[in-house]
């Protein structure tokens, strides 16, 4: 599974592995213990997480969540002390920490909350989608050698 494969619903508090496709939307099932199964339909605000970004003040504009996320775990490996309830402040500094360059004008305290629990629920049901994997390294590697070809 890969952030491709999981979807925010808006007002659900859970995040979703997508199964299927349908005619009319698309079947979901959550990611925690439940398991419980939804269609999600054009009536409802599914968000792919690996479509969401972060903004930033720098030449980009945005991050990727999943980057983000990445770095996060890296960072706290598993373990952030936060959660719904941590202070605005600490939000933000929490963010400010692994995204140095944010946007705070654009970026809000509820999406920081958000960030934070989609990544203790990736942590507690998904671990595997936070490691970088390998062949993505090396896909990487092969890459930064063709452009350096180039260069010469």
């Amino acid at each position: 599974m890969d952030f491709s494969d999981i979807a925010s619903v808006s007002g659900k508090g859970t995040l979703f592995k997508i199964i299927q496709p349908t005619r009319t939307g698309v079947i979901l099932e959550s990611l925690d213990e439940h398991k419980k199964k939804m269609v999600a339909t054009m009536h409802n605000k599914v968000s792919i997480l690996s479509e969401i970004s972060i903004y930033t003040t720098d030449a980009e504009g945005a991050v990727p969540l999943e980057d983000v996320m990445r770095k996060i775990h890296k960072e706290f490996d598993g373990d952030t002390d936060l959660d719904k309830n941590s202070s605005p402040e600490e939000l933000k500094a929490f963010l400010k920490f692994v995204l140095p360059d944010y946007d705070e004008g654009r970026v809000y305290v509820s999406d920081i909350k958000k960030v934070v629990s989609w990544y203790d629920q990736l942590v507690k049901q998904a671990p595997e989608v936070l490691v970088e994997k390998k062949k993505e390294k090396k896909e990487t590697k092969k890459a930064a050698k063709k452009e350096e070809a180039k260069g010469e």
